[in-house]
């Protein structure tokens, strides 16, 4: 019995080394195997570049209406969405106080005006005193202190005649204030549109101490609206005002709006330490789809390319092994000199930019370098790069040809082109 276990044991292990031995030699012999790379034909195609980015709709003019005067809100003619015509009352506030105060300030007017009526009959008998003063003292019936006194009275007259005036001038201009206080009281719409808020109920009270409260706010003309994006400084160049625009709302997200830049505001605002700036899009909207406040997502052609040859991002960025290998036999620090010249490709990739006619000659030309298959061996070919969609970049010249089959990756690399790391079975 002892013995039969002992064999079954020993063949046992005999079999697990066998395995392991096999999964050895697969292993080595895989990592002798020739890479298998991943290439797409180098063709025609259309390159659009584009800037993204994101906004939200708001009405051309809007219009806050508020209350100039203090008082309790006794009757509401509008609503969200009412449609409301210029010069409309659209509110009442309560005017009891007011009246009073209209009234008090007629009564005011009246006191004002009789007070001057009696200033000027004494203002006139005391001007004829003064003047039969004159002629007494003519004749030396009266000693010229009489006199003067008498002149002196009808000159005092004049002048209360004169404060009487400005009294009766200052009730006149509060009875104006009274009266317009009270036509304050009904609250119209300053122009054609459309209530979008209102803010305050029948009954509420509403203070007007330091500022106008808010009652409603009104948009002129929602078949003309706007869209404000927060354009970051690295794309802001790129746009000039008449660009043509389309964004899509998440409210028909399989619809898309059209528009263009009006304006490219100068101001600029920090978002999460980003420098962005404000382009407004103009956007008719002739069916009421859009409301204010919607969230557009904005797509902005820069750039457009038609028939051009292109080749996949993926291509400027691929480096077979035996080229990263021999990096450092160029010179100390040469592979990462040619990735740091090109981080600021549109890619990402490596590359130098060279001018075509000297130091002095027309703009930089942006040389980079992608691999093409021949005979199952990767063969490098030197191009010039043009525009970018973030996808596919066009080739503006060098050596890749039509029609060329463009190594993109090796089959089991990461999308940075990094092998995976194989790992075998663990031996306990």
């Amino acid at each position: 019995m002892l013995k039969h276990l002992s064999r079954a044991r020993l063949l046992w292990l005999v079999a697990i080394v066998l395995v392991v031995l096999f999964v050895g030699y697969r292993c080595t012999a895989g990592g002798d195997a020739a890479p298998e790379y991943q290439t797409t034909v180098a063709e025609k195609s259309n390159v659009v570049a584009r800037v993204s980015t994101s906004g939200s709709l708001q009405a051309v003019v809007t219009v806050d209406v508020g209350s100039q005067v203090s008082g309790r809100i006794q009757e509401l003619y509008a609503d969200f969405n009412s449609p409301v015509k210029k010069g409309e009352r659209i509110a009442k506030i309560d005017p009891s106080l007011f009246e009073a105060q209209v009234v008090s300030a007629q009564a005011n007017v009246s006191a004002a005006r009789a007070n001057v009526t009696r200033l000027t009959v004494a203002a006139e008998d005391a001007e004829r005193q003064a003047k039969r003063a004159e002629e007494v003292y003519a004749q030396r019936l009266i000693s010229e202190t009489e006199r003067d006194t008498a002149v002196a009275n009808a000159r005092a007259a004049r002048a209360s005649v004169d404060q009487g005036q400005s009294q009766l001038a200052q009730a006149r201009a509060a009875l104006e204030t009274a009266m317009t206080n009270l036509r304050y009281t009904d609250i119209v719409s300053p122009t054609d549109g459309v209530v979008i808020s209102r803010a305050v109920n029948r009954g509420q009270t509403v203070a007007a101490s330091l500022s106008a409260p808010v009652i409603f706010t009104i948009a002129q003309d929602l078949r003309k609206m706007e869209v404000h994006t927060n354009v970051a400084e690295s794309d802001i160049g790129r746009l000039k005002p008449g660009m043509r625009v389309s964004f899509t709302v998440d409210a028909y997200p399989g619809e898309p709006f059209r528009g263009a830049i009006r304006d490219i505001r100068n101001a600029a605002q920090v978002v999460q330490n980003v420098v962005t700036y404000d382009a407004v899009i103009d956007v008719e909207n002739p069916d009421l789809k859009l409301k204010p406040g919607m969230t557009a997502t904005v797509s902005i052609v820069t750039d457009r390319r038609r028939d051009v040859l292109a080749v996949p991002n993926a291509a400027l960025r691929f480096r077979p092994e035996s080229a990263e290998a021999s990096a450092p036999a160029q010179g100390a620090g040469s592979a990462r000199r040619d990735r740091a010249a090109g981080q600021g490709g549109p890619d990402g990739g490596s590359g130098r930019r060279d001018r075509e006619d000297g130091e002095d000659g027309p703009p930089l030309v942006l040389k980079r370098t992608v691999y093409v298959l021949v005979e199952d061996e990767p063969r490098p070919r030197e191009v010039t790069t043009g525009l970018t969609d973030g996808r596919l970049t066009e080739i503006t010249g060098g050596e890749l040809k039509e029609g060329e089959s463009v190594i993109t990756g090796v089959a089991g690399q990461n999308p940075r082109g990094q092998a995976g790391q194989q790992r075998g079975p663990r031996i306990l």
